[in-house]
């Protein structure tokens, strides 16, 4: 009953030594590092963040226009996230310069009194190799705010009068919940009930005030938002609140001509014209239009410009959305298909390699990117992002090529033996090409998992689709939100479909019957 068996599996594996079997990876790879290897030319720009908040997308906007008009290209990595991320950052030279506020520079940095002067501030900020501009004009100040109606059918007008409402929800963004000078302290100070509390985004938290699913959000006193909602701000009473009054960080060691740029941008800016500037940007949804403004106000008013268009924006996000996904796949692949091979034999070591890869699958997206940036050689930049999607594309490809050899019929097996194959090549000649359908399916599983995780590449500047979505979130603007969303969706259907055709041109034809 066995030599019929065994005269099928000669016949397979002689078909597939006679075939000239290319490994399904080797297109894939080719094509991911004609991707990958897009190096940009010309002078290297100065880089310059902002925080995840329509002001310091505005500052940001206005620097930048100022480098550049002083003949010094610029690039601003958008919506980088909280202070301990852009702080990292600028400390470990990711990037140059980004706006800054004095209270946070006292409660969150260096930890200091807050009534640290500004001379004592700027000599223990240089021992990091970090300059501070003078003030830009204006105190952007921490406050809590309310919807008009429901502060004045409770009658609470300063934040005192809060600990007597047990009953409100509080919506506050998950830094000020953290912040030295941010909700435990203040709750302290103020005797205020915390039952009620959850964290939100910024910019999503007046979404909620005006449909009460919070009754009280932290703010910014320059926020364009709060005028237009007709929110109350709660008198600071017993003026917990240190001043935090905007300036930029920057390196030391920037061009002295980038230090001059941004030192004369000191005192142009109140606070009334600041709140305009936010206004315009969330009117418009485009904080290059709000920088136009400002530069259109100047003493030495500048032509307007157009600022780039969306047709090129899309390009930018998605060219380095494919990069940073492109990458890491390539990496997924080298790495994953030989761990694949070792888990296929069982034993403790595949045991240990399918529990670890599994792990890793565990970890929340943005923990894994956060406990990677303080780890040397990553940081705030796009390696970051690269390892992290690298390490999440693993699993599947790691799983299913361990899978698909474990399924390959014994018969099969012994009759590459019996061809007298060594084992390498009965690896390389029969098992892979019989195996090749499962294991591209999990890399096409990895690809489509990588381009969707990698819009968390922008909560670390490491650009690519998620750009939109974050400033889209901070404007509520479904839209801008849409902009990366829609990009994102489409690139994982023509990865879909591109894997579709790999199987016909890459699986062995008699694998595809």
């Amino acid at each position: 009953m066995r030599i019929p068996a065994r005269r099928g599996g000669f016949q397979t594996a002689h078909r597939l030594q006679r075939a000239v079997w290319k490994p399904p990876l080797l297109g894939l790879l080719v094509t991911l590092c004609a991707l990958s290897a897009c190096p940009c030319l010309g002078a290297k720009p100065i880089l310059l963040g902002s925080k995840k908040f329509t002001e310091s997308y505005v500052l940001a906007e206005i620097a930048k226009r100022a480098v550049e008009d002083a003949g010094i290209p610029a690039e601003h990595r958008q919506g980088m996230g909280g202070t301990i991320i852009l702080w990292e950052a600028l400390r470990t030279d990711q990037i140059g310069f980004y706006p800054e506020y004095t209270g946070t520079i006292g409660e969150e940095i260096l930890k200091v009194s807050p009534s640290i002067s500004t001379t004592e501030m700027r000599a223990q900020l240089e021992k990091f190799g970090i300059g501070m501009t003078g003030e830009l004009g204006f105190n952007n100040t921490y406050a809590l705010v309310m919807q008009r109606a429901t502060a004045e059918r409770s009658q609470i007008h300063k934040i005192s009068d809060l600990r007597n409402h047990p009953e409100l929800k509080f919506g506050l963004t998950h830094e000020f919940l953290d912040r030295h000078d941010g909700w435990r302290p203040l709750a302290e100070k103020y005797e205020l009930p915390t039952q009620n509390v959850s964290g939100i985004d910024h910019g999503l938290g007046y979404a909620a005030l005006r449909n009460g699913s919070i009754d009280v959000k932290d703010a910014y006193s320059t926020d364009a938002k709060i005028g237009e909602n007709d929110l109350v701000v709660l008198q600071d009473d017993l003026q917990f609140f240190p001043q935090y009054k905007a300036v930029f960080l920057y390196r030391l060691t920037l061009p002295p001509k980038v230090i001059a740029v941004l030192r004369n941008l000191e005192g142009t800016l109140d606070e009334n014209r600041m709140v305009l500037l936010n206004a315009e940007a969330e009117r418009t949804k485009n904080y290059a239009r709000a920088a136009d403004l400002y530069f259109q106000d100047s003493a030495s008013p500048r032509p307007v410009r157009t600022g780039e268009s969306l047709t090129h924006k899309l390009i930018r996000w998605t060219s380095r959305h494919l990069e940073l996904a492109g990458i890491s796949l390539l990496l997924s692949i080298i790495v994953g298909v030989p761990l694949g091979i070792a888990a296929s034999r069982g034993g403790a070591m595949g045991q240990a390699i399918l529990a670890v890869t599994g792990a890793v699958q565990t970890i929340p997206s943005l923990a894994l990117l956060a406990l990677l940036v303080p780890v040397p050689f990553f940081g705030i930049s796009p390696r970051t992002a690269i390892a992290a999607l690298f390490l999440y594309g693993l699993l599947p490809i790691v799983r299913n090529t361990a899978t698909g050899l474990q399924d390959i019929a014994p018969p099969v097996r012994e009759s590459a033996i019996a061809l007298g194959l060594e084992p390498s090549a009965r690896l390389w000649k029969i098992y892979l090409p019989i195996a090749s359908r499962t294991i591209l399916g999990g890399i096409k599983t990895s690809a489509v998992i990588n381009i969707g995780t990698a819009t968390l590449a922008a909560l670390i500047g490491a650009g690519g689709l998620g750009e939109p979505i974050l400033s889209g979130l901070n404007l509520n603007d479904h839209a801008t939100i849409l902009l990366g969303a829609i990009p994102a969706a489409v690139l994982a259907l023509l990865v879909q479909w591109s894997f579709d055709l790999l199987d016909r041109v890459l699986i062995p034809k008699g694998l595809r019957l």
